[in-house]
């Protein structure tokens, strides 16, 4: 090209091969460039909001189980919807989103991602306020309280009568819970564009040598959102669900009660505000930074093109594409590996803070709040200093995959004392334990019994009451109650002829409002369950960027935007969806006594049979984990195989003879050694 064939005037030799947009920028990159650090900067922080509302969204689970009267595979549908809104875009978006502008991109799917999470508060502002079932039922006055279902052989009770106001099929429950699944769609769709295009364009423009740890810092924020998230989420359970409208005093239960619901929707308006402000940014920066590293200079996209790919062009690309990457073996031992070990950590993050309450008792505000401080900022000092390690020893392919593999053994061996950390279930007449202490007592018929056989009581009743005999009852009419006095959560009752029965001798037959505690050394186990918990995270964190830089650097320099997007895919469509669904199934096999409807149908569940409950929860997650673990090893000597096969070729390097070949083989290794490795599997694979 001439001084006259350009605008400028100016004339450079050999850019024949280069558009007229690359060879105006300077040959050399700073490492530190300032384009690069606004775009890390914008990305940091959409990573942030994205795990601060995926975090929260996972600490609402049982929220909104309770408050929507759902069972816990119901609610696996509502989490797994975020995944399939996600796979409706994902290799789309991985693929074709590399060829134009991605910062544009990325900023169109942050501010999707918005008006989905504002979405899924809606919902509260369309119902009405939620009522629980109780013996106190309000009147006018918030702080008065009139009794509904005590013992009495005149009185018939008032939930064998038809409520009032409900229509033909409402037994159903409230269909809102749609309109939180569709919300969760929308935010599944924008967030598939900013870690597939985010993380492959701050892998096109940094050097090589620093790729791995910019990639680590950015997990690094990204974890630290799941810590705002369920100290976010524990502020909210620490709230009714209708803030403001009514007074946590008049209120008959606690936090601790299966019926609590704290204020679910409030975290969703703060993390949708949050997620709106990250969505701007992106639009004001360029689609391809100024700076590019010289090494990199040759193997990005925008240079290997003369025009503008039109999108047919770009579409018959895509076939072959798919079909090289998913015919590199380690690649796909990889991304079968990652599936199985995908479906462990979908359930233990969905799940666990179910499984805490559960297990050991608390409340969920308090759960998030210590899941929150304690695991998070462990994983995030694990995914930081993974980036650390990766830049520093400057590990390769088979370095990195070693230290994943080796970090996710150490971070499993952690997790076997959780089969010893195990609480018994709380006594409960009728359902875990019998209504009388004497087995010689008979028993009627399961929460019937004849002591309170006369009493009218129903067994879809759940206003659990604690006996002085240590036993609790589904509800002050089970324990055969006859009197009260107190108001809201200080109700006491009198006249139990059950507890009377259960120890007549005693002559103690009074019953406090609420469920008994369970023993006290099961608080101590919980605090164990969470310190090797974080040490487990921390530990198996070690490799998160090695195991991330495995899918970059086992396929081809093009193909690595499609490699990211389809791990992501494959991750979602057969883990991130079905794991919630088939575990939360299982959860409901567990369950003990299901909660009843306003209108009548099962509601979501009262309580769980935590035996069962535990050998499930630890046993599948430990199954799917070793299954990972041995297909991951496989990929390791697949691995190892293949760098044996390059060092054989490196001997081989001072015979070739042409020149021009060998100054493509130098230039090879300035960039993980991309384009040798191209040739190397067009020779052996």
């Amino acid at each position: 090209m001439t001084a006259e064939g350009r605008p400028d005037g100016l004339s450079e030799p050999g850019t024949k091969e280069y558009p007229e947009m690359i060879v105006n920028q300077k040959p050399q990159a700073n490492c530190c460039s300032p384009t690069l650090k606004i775009f890390m900067g914008v990305l940091a922080f959409a990573l942030f909001t994205k795990s601060l509302t995926g975090s929260y969204t996972k600490s609402t689970i049982t929220q909104i189980e309770k408050r929507f009267d759902i069972s816990s595979s119901t609610v696996g549908v509502i989490d797994g919807s975020f995944e399939m809104g996600n796979l409706l875009v994902i290799t789309v978006v991985s693929y074709f989103g590399a060829k134009f502008h991605r910062p544009k991109i990325i900023g169109a799917g942050a501010l999707l991602m918005a008006v989905g999470t504002l979405l899924m508060s809606l919902p509260h502002f369309l119902m009405g306020r939620y009522e629980y079932e109780t013996v106190a039922s309000h009147t006018n006055d918030a702080d008065n309280f009139t009794l509904s279902s005590i013992c009495s052989p005149n009185t018939q009770n008032p939930l064998q009568q038809p409520v009032s106001g409900c229509q033909n099929g409402e037994e159903e429950g409230s269909p809102m819970w749609v309109v939180l699944m569709v919300g969760n769609i929308i935010r599944g769709i924008g967030e598939a564009t900013i870690v597939p295009l985010g993380i492959s364009f701050v892998d096109d423009y940094a050097r090589p040598e620093n790729s791995a740890f910019y990639i680590g810092c950015l997990h690094t924020i990204s974890v630290i959102g799941p810590l705002f998230g369920y100290s976010l989420g524990s502020l909210c359970a620490n709230l009714y669900v209708d803030i403001g409208l009514v007074s946590q005093e008049s209120l008959s239960i606690t936090q601790q009660d299966s019926r609590w619901v704290g204020a679910w929707w409030l975290g969703y308006v703060v993390a949708g505000s949050l997620t709106l402000l990250t969505a701007l940014p992106f639009w004001c920066l360029p689609r391809a930074l100024p700076e590019i590293p010289q090494s990199a200079e040759l193997d990005h996209p925008s240079n290997q093109h003369q025009h503008t790919p039109t999108m047919t062009d770009i579409a018959k690309e895509f076939g072959p594409s798919l079909k090289r990457l998913l015919s590199n073996k380690i690649y796909f031992l990889y991304l079968i590996s990652n599936l199985m070990m995908f479906n462990a950590f979908v359930i233990i993050i969905t799940y666990v803070p179910k499984y805490l309450e559960q297990q050991f008792g608390q409340s969920t505000s308090k759960t998030n709040f210590l899941i929150g401080v304690t695991t998070m900022p462990a994983v995030a000092l694990g995914i930081f200093l993974s980036g650390v390690v990766m830049k520093k020893f400057k590990l390769g392919l088979l370095g990195a995959s070693k230290m994943a593999f080796y970090t996710a053994i150490a971070g499993f061996l952690c997790t076997l004392p959780y089969f010893a950390l195990s609480c018994q279930n709380i006594d409960v007449a009728g359902v875990t334990a019998p209504y009388q202490s004497s087995m010689e007592v008979q028993t009627i018929d399961g929460l019937l019994s004849s002591c309170n056989l006369a009493c009218g009581c129903t067994d879809s009743q759940w206003d659990p009451v604690c006996g002085q005999n240590g036993i609790t009852y589904i509800s002050p009419c089970h324990a055969g109650c006859g009197s009260t006095d107190g108001t809201g959560r200080n109700m006491t009752f009198h006249e139990c002829s059950c507890i009377e029965s259960w120890a007549p001798s005693a002559g103690n037959s009074s019953a406090a409002l609420g469920q008994c505690s369970r023993e006290s050394n099961c608080a101590k186990m919980f605090y164990i369950f969470l310190a090797l918990q974080s040490v487990s995270f921390f530990v198996y964190c070690l490799g998160s960027t090695p195991i991330f830089i495995i899918s970059l650097r086992c396929v081809e320099p093009e193909l690595k935007s499609l490699s990211v997007g389809m791990l992501l895919l494959v991750l979602r469509v057969l883990g991130g969806i079905p794991a919630p669904i088939y575990f939360g199934a299982l959860i409901d096999s567990t369950c003990l006594k299901w909660g009843n409807r306003k209108c009548g149908g099962r509601g979501a569940c009262r309580i769980y049979d935590i035996h069962t409950f535990r050998l499930l929860f630890l046993g599948l997650v430990a199954c799917l984990r070793v299954f990972g673990y041995a297909l991951f090893w496989i990929a390791v000597t697949h691995i190892k195989k293949k760098e044996q096969a390059e060092e054989s070729l490196e001997l081989q390097k001072p015979a070739v003879c042409d020149p021009e070949l060998e100054e493509a083989l130098n230039k090879s290794s300035a960039e993980d050694n991309h384009e040798f490795q191209k040739a190397l599997k067009e020779e052996f694979l």
